[in-house]
């Protein structure tokens, strides 16, 4: 089913009762985020809020917040889509006649990614003036700071060569008109700002807000730098994306969003921006960023605010995060021939850690493909890169770590990159965009198991340091220990201890994290350790200018002072969302 934007998809959710109307008034500020994620944590639908405190529109939340969602968006599962698109490339090069026709389904949807301009569409029913008020945009967090567009596609085109890029960066909206604007580091939005200042030039900006689910799944997806995200999504929904002059601006816009904010973001200008509650489950530092003026605003006449909430995992990123993996991570296949299979995990905020399958055809082969991936666009910006064997399955974590206990050795696996980008998220290196990363090479060599005695006890941990708490075993392989505070010199003792040297990693947490489920402790770990810095082994020590490092590896991972904190709503809130839970659900 094609959806000419967002209005139609949400009419269809409610068709298919996937989607709940609350007909009582709500607060945006800190209330519909606690609504959201308790919903989508109990596997709830899509909601509708009818009625936003202080707004004039209505608005709408978790709309992918599920794998059927997404799968509605997009008429089928995106896995089915990223393993057809990459096995036509692969017979189609070199091209052949009969191939093309075998494949002719495949070829119209290629031809009809191409542009159609429009003389007018449902976006432009009504050109008004820009008033950011009227609108229900949310505080989502109570350290936020203030009210942020989160689910805004960027519209921006590059003042040299014309190419358009559309991307979604949150805005902190500072009055009725302006905004900052976050262009994080590698994205498109602002690389065509940068290039827009070095020639002396304001640029010209659209924040679309409602478009046709293709194009919102598009513009999250980390698309190769200078792939047009307007034509990928009219690729995926088999059909152009019709697109408009705008009433401001030169450039051209989707016709039938629910709401576009046309301007201009200023050379030289910068304002300060943030805090705000971030993927990586804490609020990101302010810092000075670029702003966006707002000139003039075309709606439909009856538009539907689209709005998201991000955090602690899981979140509704998390869907629209892997459904733009399972698309594109084959695709990777074409570059790297070795490469079998990629995925980066939403628990670590994607970011922080990516499992690599790779069939070796020659000694460290997996390492070379590893460092040429993080060479390579988004993925430049991973901190923690697992390496594992072709036929592991990198999705399934238990079986990663499995790997890791036997065929990881330090001293021939690992390797540290210090100094080098980082997401601009990333705080744990206290310096913005900058920091280390690590690569774990767990494929399968030609040599002597790696397997130790995996019968040992661990004994009783918290009479080696009374900050202990509580400590778990996974798969013989990790053990995750929380403590009280800062917990370097903790991790310091495990690792020499002899009772443990049959693991291979030791990991201190904090005490807000939960050792004993999955997705707690992966988010609790590779979100809160810098990899030069809070990296240990049993024994390293320097032969010439190269580190050697041998016996098990241990990570401090507990949150430490100049950290920003992670998320947690207040609990007046909490309080309140519980006494009217039933008369949101009437």
């Amino acid at each position: 089913m094609i959806f000419p934007a967002f209005g139609e998809f949400v009419r269809s959710l409610e068709s298919s009762r996937d989607l709940h109307r609350v007909r009582v008034e709500v607060d945006p500020y800190l209330e519909i985020t606690e609504i959201a994620t308790r919903a989508l944590k109990e596997g709830r639908s899509a909601l509708f809020f009818e009625k936003v405190k202080g707004s004039s529109y209505p608005l709408v939340i978790n709309a992918f917040a599920s794998e059927r969602r997404i799968e509605h968006a997009l008429g089928r599962h995106p896995q089915q889509i990223g393993e057809e698109l990459v096995s036509f490339v692969e017979r189609v090069i070199p091209p052949k006649l009969n191939v093309l026709w075998n494949n002719r389904s495949m070829v119209k949807r290629l031809f009809s990614a191409r542009a159609r301009t429009s003389s007018g569409g449902a976006a432009q029913e009504v050109v008004e003036q820009p008033d950011l008020d009227r609108m229900p945009i949310q505080t989502c967090w109570p350290k936020d700071g203030g009210r942020f567009v989160t689910l805004g596609q960027v519209f921006t085109y590059d003042p040299m060569d014309g190419k358009r890029n559309v991307g979604i960066y949150r805005l902190h909206v500072y009055d009725s008109q302006t905004t900052g604007m976050h262009w994080q580091i590698q994205k498109g939005g602002g690389f065509h700002y940068h290039r827009a200042e070095k020639l002396g030039k304001d640029l010209e900006v659209a924040v679309v807000l409602g478009t046709d689910p293709a194009l919102l799944l598009a513009s999250v997806a980390a698309l190769p730098e200078g792939m047009d995200e307007v034509q990928f999504a009219s690729f995926l929904r088999g059909r152009p994306i019709p697109m408009v002059r705008g009433k401001k601006v030169t450039m051209l816009v989707p016709a039938n969003a629910e709401f576009i904010l046309e301007g201009v973001v200023p050379q030289r200008e910068r304002r300060r921006e943030g805090p705000f509650g971030d993927h990586f489950g804490h609020y990101s530092s302010a810092a000075p960023f670029p702003v966006f003026h707002s000139q003039t605003v075309t709606r439909r006449k009856f538009p539907v605010y689209p709005a998201t909430v991000v955090g602690i995992p899981p979140m509704e990123d998390k869907f629209l995060g892997d459904a733009t993996q399972y698309i594109l991570g084959p695709l990777v296949r074409l570059i790297h021939r070795e490469v079998k299979d990629v995925w980066a995990y939403y628990e670590a905020g994607f970011h922080n850690l990516l499992v690599v399958a790779v069939e070796e055809r020659y000694k460290k082969e997996a390492m070379k493909a590893a460092l040429g991936l993080l060479g390579t666009g988004q993925l430049s910006l991973t901190k923690c890169l697992v390496l594992v064997s072709g036929e592991t399955d990198p999705r399934d974590w238990v079986s990663v770590l499995k790997e890791i206990r036997d065929n990881f050795d330090p001293h021939f696996d690992f390797v540290l990159l210090p100094k080098v980008p980082l997401d601009t998220l990333d705080f744990t290196s206290f310096q913005m965009e900058l920091g280390s990363k690590m690569v774990i090479d767990a494929t399968r060599k030609q040599r002597r198991s790696m397997i130790r005695d995996s019968k040992r006890s661990i004994g009783s941990l918290r009479s080696l340091d009374r900050r202990i708490v509580d400590a778990n075993v996974v798969e013989d392989c990790l053990l995750v220990v929380s403590v009280r505070n800062e917990g370097k010199s903790v991790v310091e003792k495990l690792v020499l201890q002899k009772e443990l040297q049959h693991l291979k990693i030791i990991a201190v947490v904090s005490e807000d994290v939960d050792i004993r489920n999955q997705e707690s402790y992966i988010w609790g770990i590779f979100t809160r350790f810098d990899c030069e810095r809070d990296v240990v082994f049993s024994e390293q020590k320097l032969i010439g200018i190269s580190p050697i490092y041998r016996g098990v590896m241990g990570i401090d991972a507990t949150w430490k002072k100049g950290y920003p904190l992670p998320l947690k709503m207040d609990t007046k809130v909490v309080k309140k969302v519980e006494e009217r839970w039933e008369h949101y659900w009437v």
